[in-house]
Formats: structure tokens, C-alpha cells, sequence
């Protein structure tokens, strides 16, 4: 045994003996090879200015082994070898590779990628590469919305979206008129003319649950080859929001604030007391004493109005790693508006969580958003009106303080202003609560199925109260109103995404199901009035006091829900990235409309031929980009309707409708509305051509388009119908055809790039011609519709529009003003061509012009400077007309007696009885060109790993405009059916000053 062990050992030292040398030097040069092939790198990372850049990912090309630099912009990482690629990537710049060598240190200086950040298009249910979109789309980025108090996200857009017009005046609690293209309907209930809005993927979400610092980027789909996926709801082009989130192993925390002043940017030019002393004595007339004068020299415009300020504050943040995505924000907004009285209070809260299982191929994500708002506000009807009109000479209070009226006075203005704002108010509490969950699963490569279940809720209180000793409740002791109604919308989104490409081809496969109902009206209102005193406003209706029935009144809003299912498809196919194909099916089905016609289809097809990835094109190298595209497509227009939109309705007659029946006061009930089975959707059908293209390799790029569109099928609730068929007068049916056509351009340059200064400018530029082409059929029949009943003494029931055929929407029909005659009164063309120097009839009016602008503009700069920047916007109308009923009003110099007038009217005849008609006196040029904002914005990047940017920056927004406009401002509403008519309803458009700041950290 001893022996076998010896033997044993003797052989294993005898072979260690001689292996044992040999692993040694197989150690040695194994840790010598290990010691040559691994290095250690280091570096600094910085943009274009030479600042550095925090966060960037530096990663060897192939493996696993990688880190991201600190607040210096250093890094460090260890390579294998010489042959080791290092790759240097970070959002929004153009990734960078350099080979490891023998280099111990390895700076690298990363460029901003433009088109990266400007190439992905959301199309609906879905993205697409800029250069694969077929369909007419405008993107806007965060960092080019506009800077400014903003109560909605529409106005991010105005004056940077080619055919895109949206109007706004300066009231915090009004929502601003947006318009694409033209108007395409004669109807402006429930949003008829505007566009359809889609949040992160949610078809009809409210955009006032977004806070504007929320949002990423802004998708305006113009035409229908790229909205008629969203059928029945997309006539007026759709808008597509996404919100942020963070990126791909990124967190964030940022914090963005800012104050304003806000001033009022122009004042009508009216009297003071001692000149309309002085204008009456000159024409041997004379005040009141006491009632219509008390020796004052009162500016109402000026007691009225004050300086506004604002503050918004905005604290966002969000991570993403490996299986999570999630974020919040908190947003709020206090916006005093420049009337006193009025304000908006808003307070927005977000988050959003999403969770990725089984290698990310499976998603569930939760976003929850409420937007509650608290609004202030005033009879602006009776305000604005007044302001003007109430003389000067009068002081506003009392001796004893109470405010000074004389019910008696007749004329235009006969409240006092002050008690109108101060003994009269209107509350609103409004919350909206939007709720969605997503469930994304890949089934295999390139198939992927979305599941998204919305629903939202919007609850709205309305609360107004007029006092004892308003001028608006004369001997009523009060009127109080109280509503609260909530609104809840469920959407469910079911569809699936199938990609694949072999070879040269490229498919993608769109299908899915929709389900929406929205259930509207669920609540109540009530008026009464009464009360034995002001203690508790409208907060106990109960202790009313009504004399009888018809001092309380309930709302007619009955309940309605509505359902709307949808089928649709569409099929993307390009080939080798030259030839572009785009075919798209929806099948909308609503409750709204007729049994006959519930079902409606919305076809579009599209093609786009990239001319520039052509082989005859690769020797060109000043063109970059080429690209035509041309589609053609349906889509609908089914906004404004109820569930009862089709249906005999009864319902209580206008006017009083008890009465007493045997002893007891019973409830007039009858027909309301007639029946209409065949009722279907308006459907406009869009032919668009454009062409996209970049030169200079894309330091200038951009498109034009030109489009036509015809909206068939006009919905009109008014005609007349006889009640020997019919038991109401009026019917609601499709009637009528109405065109849009025009043509958009949009320009981008940069037209300096150096080392430390950069200057980029947009140019937009888009003409619309709009035209009612009908409004009869086989079996209604009407020559045109009178709208735009304006009032004023002695013309209540006169009309200043017309719609008829051959003509835009907004165009206006108005006696022709002659000049004076030789008493110095207004004289007047009559239909026959004679003169008169008395009130015309009816039949005297003319068409004289229209509301619709011949062109509109935008022109945006950025200027950057080491680490300062600079941009301004410029925009405007041409060619349009407005209406200013206002000054016409004003225009009374027989009633200066009674109300105030401008120093306009100095210039007339103390006899001119007539001068205060509606006529074309009054249509001025509509016209102007406004600087509407004006930024400069430090940003310091300190050298701290906490804190990424800050910057600082500073606003003017309505600095100045250039327009022969006389009235207060010239940027009149434009949406609706009477668009471009001043008539004492505008709020005043402010001039604001802001400084704020953004942080990122």
C-alpha cells in the first residue's frame, strides 16, 4: 500500500514537476495578453457650444459594457482591445462611433440631429417615418410652441400651422375659435366646426385636461388621406397630443414657472365728460342736471379694466428603466383677466405608470389625469356694452356709496358699469377626470395588439347670482341660478399592428373596433328669485321666495347617451423606400342619426413617390429631400349631435308652458321637433396634392400643398316645412354643399450654423377660398339663410350675413352708404339705385364682402448665441373684412344726450339722425400684421451631477400691431356662422409681460 502511494506521488510530482513550469509561463502570458488588450478610457463629452453634456450613454459597440457621463460630461470605460468600437449615443443627437486604439483619452463632441427630432409622425393608431407619411401633416415640438398666458393648448399653435387660424380675445375664461382650412359646416353647436382632438391615443379627450408644459408634441392632420381613420368625427382635421414621458433609461425632474402683467392694448377713444359738455354746448344741447350730470369726469373703460396677473407653476418628473415607465406632473394656473371680476383658477395633476413583462412583450400601462378649474365672471354682454355707451358725466357712487342709477334713462347705455360687475357675478367649478388603461402584447415579430379602455368625466357646477340692487333684476330681490350636470365618455380601442419587411418592401397592417358612449346632461338647473336678503347668494335656493310659477324655471337639457362603433383598417406599402402606398376603411356607426342612414363609410387612398432616393437623384447633391404625395379621401362630421337628433321629440313649448288644467298648474306638452329617419352625416371629401422638399442638405426644407374640399350632405335645422305635414315648421335635415380649396406652404432654414451662433426661421403662408356651393335638394328647397341679427335702435329684426349659394360663409349683406347730403344726414342706396336720407327697408341691403382671409401668415426666428437665445413671431390676416357694429352703435350723435360717443363722431352733423346704422359705412379691413411674441432666454448648465439646465427667460407677447382697424383690435372671431362681426361683445385682447423659468434637473 505504501509502495502503490510512493509510487503514486513519486508519478504525480514527477509530471507537476515538468507541467508545473509550463503553467506558470501559460499564467505569465496569459496576464500579460490581458494586461496589453484591456485599457482604460477616459474623456469629456460637449455639444456644439463646447458645453458639456451630462447624461450621454458611452457604450463599447457590441457588448454589455458601458456607462453615461456625469454633470462634467466625463466618463470612463474599460476596453478589450485596440479593435474595440466606442459608441457615444444621446437623444435628440447624432450617435458617434470612434475606434479605441492605442488612445488613453477620447473627447467627442455631439451634434444636435434635427431631423431625428422632427421625423416621427403620429398618424393615428400609430407612427411613421416624415418621409413615409403620405397624407398632408404638420408636427410642432415643444420647444417651438409659443411662450405666453396660456389657458388652452390650442393657442401653442397660432401662427405656426399652415391653414391653421386660431382666434382668441382676451377673456382667461373663453375658449379660442380654431379653424383648419375653412369652415366645412353651417353648424356651431357642440364643437361642429372644430377640430377632432386625440390625446396620447384617446379619440375625443378634452384638451383642456393638459397643462401646455405636459405636452411633446403637437399633430395636425389636415387632410383626409390622413384623417379619415378617425371617420365620422375628422371633417375639420384632427389634432393629435402627445404628452411627455421620459426616455429609455433616463430620469428626470424639471420645474417650469412663470409671472405675468397683463395690460389692456388698446381702449376705444371715447369723451370725457367735459368734451361731451363741450360737443353738447356746441350744438346748443344740453345734459340733465343731477341725472344725466353731476359735474364728474368718469372713464368707465378705465374703472373697468385693471392690470392682470398671472403665475403658473408646473413640476413634472418621470424614469424609465429596463421594465418601467413612469412619470407625474403638477400644474397650476392663476390667469386674473384684465375685466375686474374675472379670473380663471386651474389645477392640473397627472401620472402615468407602465409596466413591461416577459422580455417587453408584454405592456400595461395606467395614466390618470384631472383638470379642475374655478372660473370668475361677469355679464360681459351688458359690461362691455356699457362701458362705452354710460355717460361720463355721471359719477359711479352715491353720496350715501350705494352706485348711482337712473332706470329711467333710455338709449344704448343705462346701467352703471361698476354695479354691473360688483352686484352680479358668475361661478364655475369644473373638473374633468380622464382615466386610461393600455395593454399592449407582441404576439410574434412584427404583430402587435392594443387594448386601450378610456373614460372620462367631466363635472361642471354653474353658479350665478344678481343681487338686490342689480340693474339686471329690477324689484326681483334677487335671481339666483344654480346647474350642475356631468358628462362621462367610455371609450374602448381594440387593433392590431402587423409590420414586416422583406427585402425592398415594407407593409403595415392596421385593423380594429371602437366603442364609444357618451352620456351627457345628467343633472339639473334651476332659477328662482326672491330672497329676503344677499347673505347667502345662490347657496340656498330653498329660501326663495317666487310669487309664482313663472318666477322658476328649469333647464331643457334632457339626458342623452349617445353610441358610436366603428370598424377600420388601413394598409401601408412602400418599396425600397421610393414608391409610397397608403389605403385606409372606417365603418362608423352612430345612434345620433336616422334608422335609414346609422351607417356611414370613410375611404381614403394615398400615394408619395420619394423622387430623391432615385438613382438619377444621387448625383444632385443640392437636393436632399423630394417627395410628391397625393390623396384623396372621406371623412364625417357628426359633432353637435344628440341622441335624439333624428327623432320626434316632445317636449314643452317655448315661452311659458303651464297653464291651468281643472284646479292644478300643469306642464304645455307637445311636438318639439320632427322626425327624420334618413338623417345621415356630413361627409367631406378632400383631394390633396403636395410636395415636400429639403435642400442644402435640408438647411432649408419644407412643402406646399394644394387641397380641395367639398363637404355634401350640410346639416340645417331651420327649414321651413309645412305644418299641414308636419307637426313643428322647422326640420332638421341634409341639405347643402359648401367647397374650401386653397393652397399652403411652409418654409424651415437655418441660415446660420457656426460654432456659437445659430439662426433658424419658419415661414408659413396659407390662402383659402371658401364657397356655399348649395342648399336645396329634390325635396327642400331654400334660396339662402339670414343671419347675424345684430340689434340696435330702431333694427332688431334686420340681418348683416347671409349664407347663399356662390358666396363664403361670413359674407355680408348690408345697406350701401352714400355719403351725406346737404343737411349733413347719412344718405342710402335703395334696391332701385335712388337715395335716401331715411332708414332703408330690409330689401335696400347688398352684399358687400365677406369675413373669410384671403391669406394668412406666420413667421417665427430663433436666434442662439453660446448659451442665449432669442425668437420672435410675427403673424397676420389679409384680405378679410370685419363688421364694427360697435362703432356703429357709438355713432349716434342725436343720443349724445343719453349715452357717450367716440370722438369719431365729432366729425358728424348733430342731425345726422341716421348715422348710427349697420351699413357698409362700418366693414373695415380686417387686415393686420401683430408681433405676437418676442422671447430672450439665458440657460446656464452648471457643473453639478444634480442640476442638468436652467433657464431664464423673459416675454412680451402682443408687443404691437400694424392694422387700419378702428375697434379695439382686429383679430375678431372667425369661427361660426357669423364670423368678423364686432357688436360691443369683445373682451379686450391684453398686452402681457412675462419672466419666467425652466429647470431641469
Amino acid at each position: 500500500m505504501k509502495r502503490m502511494y510512493f509510487l503514486q506521488l513519486r508519478s504525480f510530482c514527477s509530471v507537476a514537476g515538468k507541467a508545473f513550469p509550463a503553467l506558470l509561463l501559460a499564467m505569465f502570458l496569459s496576464f500579460s495578453a490581458f494586461a496589453q488588450t484591456n485599457g482604460t478610457i477616459k474623456g469629456i463629452v460637449t455639444d456644439e457650444n463646447n458645453v458639456p453634456l451630462p447624461g450621454v450613454t458611452v457604450s463599447v459597440k457590441g457588448t454589455a459594457t458601458g456607462t453615461i457621463t456625469n454633470a462634467n460630461g466625463a466618463y470612463t470605460i474599460v476596453t478589450k482591445g485596440p479593435q474595440d468600437v466606442i459608441l457615444f449615443t444621446l437623444m435628440g443627437s447624432l450617435p458617434k462611433e470612434i475606434t479605441a486604439g492605442d488612445k488613453k483619452v477620447i473627447n467627442v463632441t455631439l451634434v444636435t440631429d434635427t431631423k431625428q427630432l422632427k421625423d416621427v409622425v403620429v398618424i393615428g393608431y400609430g407612427t411613421a417615418s416624415k418621409k413615409d407619411v403620405t397624407g398632408s401633416i404638420t408636427t410642432i415640438k415643444s420647444e417651438e410652441f409659443n411662450q405666453g398666458v396660456l389657458t388652452t393648448p390650442a393657442e401653442l399653435l397660432q401662427g405656426k400651422v399652415a391653414g391653421l387660424n386660431v382666434t382668441k380675445s382676451g377673456d382667461p375664461n373663453a375658449a379660442p375659435a380654431v379653424v383648419l382650412r375653412g369652415p366645412s359646416t353651417i353648424r356651431t353647436t357642440g364643437g361642429a366646426m372644430e377640430p377632432f382632438y386625440v390625446i396620447d391615443g384617446v379619440p375625443g379627450a378634452s384638451i383642456d385636461l393638459l397643462a401646455p408644459a405636459d405636452i411633446e408634441s403637437i399633430d395636425v392632420l389636415k387632410d383626409a388621406a390622413a384623417t379619415a381613420i378617425y371617420g365620422a368625427r375628422a371633417a375639420n382635421g384632427v389634432i393629435i397630443v402627445t404628452t411627455k414621458k421620459a426616455k429609455t433609461g433616463q430620469t428626470r425632474l424639471s420645474y417650469n414657472a412663470y409671472g405675468a402683467m397683463e395690460q389692456v392694448s388698446k381702449q376705444l377713444d371715447m369723451l370725457t365728460g367735459d368734451e361731451l359738455r363741450a360737443y353738447l354746448k356746441k350744438n346748443g344741447q344740453t345734459l340733465i342736471p343731477v341725472l344725466n350730470d353731476d359735474g364728474s369726469n368718469t372713464n368707465w373703460q378705465k374703472l373697468v379694466e385693471r392690470k392682470g396677473y398671472s403665475h403658473n407653476h408646473n413640476v413634472s418628473f418621470g424614469g424609465s428603466n429596463a421594465t418601467t415607465d413612469y412619470g407625474g406632473s403638477f400644474n397650476y394656473l392663476k390667469n386674473d383677466g384684465i375685466l375686474r371680476n374675472t379670473s380663471l383658477e386651474r389645477t392640473t395633476v397627472r401620472g402615468y405608470v407602465t409596466q413591461r413583462f416577459f422580455d417587453n412583450r408584454l405592456r400595461l400601462g395606467l395614466t390618470v389625469t384631472n383638470a379642475h378649474t374655478k372660473s370668475n365672471d361677469i355679464v360681459q354682454s351688458q359690461v362691455l356694452s356699457n362701458m362705452l355707451f354710460y355717460l361720463p358725466t355721471v359719477s359711479p357712487f352715491n353720496p350715501d356709496g350705494t352706485y348711482k342709477e337712473y332706470y329711467a334713462r333710455t338709449g344704448s347705455g343705462t346701467l352703471n358699469p361698476l354695479s354691473l360687475i360688483n352686484n352680479n357675478f358668475i361661478k364655475t367649478d369644473d373638473s374633468k377626470t380622464l382615466i386610461t388603461g393600455l395593454v399592449q402584447a407582441d404576439i410574434f415579430k412584427g404583430l402587435k395588439y392594443t387594448l386601450s379602455l378610456s373614460s372620462q368625466r367631466n363635472q361642471n357646477n354653474y353658479n350665478s347670482y344678481y343681487n338686490h340692487a342689480s340693474g339686471l333684476a329690477v324689484n326681483l330681490n334677487g335671481v339666483a341660478t344654480r346647474k350642475a350636470y356631468q358628462n362621462t365618455s367610455t371609450v374602448v380601442e381594440s387593433y392590431f399592428n402587423y409590420d414586416k419587411t422583406f427585402g425592398a418592401n415594407s407593409v403595415k397592417l392596421l385593423a380594429g373596433y371602437t366603442y364609444q358612449q357618451d352620456r351627457t346632461n345628467d343633472g339639473f338647473g334651476i332659477t328662482t328669485q326672491n330672497f329676503s336678503n344677499d347673505a347667502l347668494t345662490y347657496n340656498n335656493i330653498f329660501l326663495s321666495n317666487p310669487a309664482n310659477t313663472s318666477q322658476i324655471s328649469f333647464d331643457n337639457n334632457p339626458i342623452s347617451t349617445l353610441r358610436l362603433i366603428s370598424y377600420y383598417g388601413r394598409v401601408q406599402y412602400s418599396y425600397a423606400d421610393k414608391y409610397l402606398f397608403m389605403a385606409s376603411l372606417r365603418n362608423d356607426g352612430s345612434s345620433a342619426f336616422g334608422v335609414n342612414n346609422r351607417w356611414g363609410y370613410f375611404p381614403a387612398v394615398s400615394a408619395g413617390w420619394n423622387i430623391s432616393s432615385e438613382k438619377f437623384m444621387k448625383n444632385i447633391d443640392l437636393i436632399t429631400v423630394l417627395k410628391l404625395r397625393a390623396g384623396y379621401g372621406v371623412s364625417g362630421n357628426s359633432a353637435g349631435f344628440n341622441a335624439f337628433s333624428s327623432l320626434l321629440i316632445y317636449g314643452t313649448p317655448a315661452g311659458n308652458s303651464k297653464f291651468l288644467y281643472n284646479g292644478n298648474i300643469t306642464n304645455a306638452i307637445g311636438p318639439v321637433r320632427n322626425d327624420n329617419p334618413d338623417l345621415k352625416w356630413e361627409a367631406t371629401a378632400t383631394t390633396n396634392i403636395g410636395l415636400d422638399f429639403g435642400i442644402l442638405k435640408d438647411r432649408i426644407s419644407g412643402s406646399i400643398d394644394y387641397y380641395i374640399k367639398k363637404t355634401s350632405d350640410l346639416i340645417y335645422d331651420q327649414y321651413p316645412v309645412s305644418t299641414t305635414q308636419y307637426f313643428v315648421p322647422t326640420y332638421t335635415a341634409n341639405v347643402g354643399s359648401i367647397k374650401n380649396s386653397g393652397i399652403e406652404l411652409a418654409l424651415s432654414a437655418t441660415i446660420v450654423k457656426s460654432h456659437g451662433f445659430t439662426w433658424r426661421t419658419n415661414l408659413n403662408l396659407a390662402h383659402n377660398k371658401n364657397e356655399i356651393t348649395n342648399l336645396s335638394n329634390e325635396k327642400f328647397a331654400i334660396n339662402y339663410i339670414q343671419t347675424a341679427q345684430l340689434g340696435g335702435k330702431g333694427q332688431s329684426g334686420n340681418y348683416s350675413q347671409i349664407i347663399q349659394p356662390g358666396y363664403a360663409l361670413g359674407t355680408f349683406n348690408l345697406w350701401h352708404y352714400m355719403g351725406k347730403n346737404d343737411n349733413g344726414v347719412s344718405t342710402y342706396q335703395k334696391a332701385d339705385g335712388t337715395i335716401t336720407a331715411t332708414q332703408p327697408l330690409t330689401t335696400d341691403a347688398k352684399l358687400a364682402g365677406n369675413a373669410q382671409p384671403k391669406l394668412m401668415y406666420g413667421w417665427s426666428n430663433n436666434f442662439y448665441y453660446k448659451s442665449f437665445d432669442l425668437s420672435f413671431l410675427v403673424r397676420g390676416v389679409l384680405g378679410n373684412k370685419i363688421l364694427n357694429a360697435t362703432l356703429a352703435g357709438l355713432n349716434n350723435p342725436v343720443d349724445s344726450k343719453l349715452q357717450n360717443i367716440p370722438h369719431f363722431t365729432t366729425n358728424e352733423s348733430y342731425n345726422d339722425i341716421n348715422a348710427y346704422l349697420i351699413s357698409d359705412r362700418f366693414l373695415e379691413s380686417g387686415s393686420y400684421l401683430r408681433m405676437d411674441n418676442l422671447t430672450l432666454g439665458y440657460t446656464f448648465k452648471p457643473h453639478t451631477q444634480a442640476v442638468k439646465s436652467i433657464r431664464f427667460y423673459a416675454t412680451g407677447n402682443n408687443l404691437f400691431v400694424i392694422t387700419k382697424y378702428r375697434g379695439i383690435d382686429p383679430e375678431i372671431n372667425i369661427g361660426g356662422v357669423t364670423p368678423g362681426i364686432d357688436n360691443n361683445n369683445f373682451y379686450p385682447k391684453t398686452r402681457t409681460y412675462i419672466v419666467g423659468l425652466s429647470a431641469s434637473f
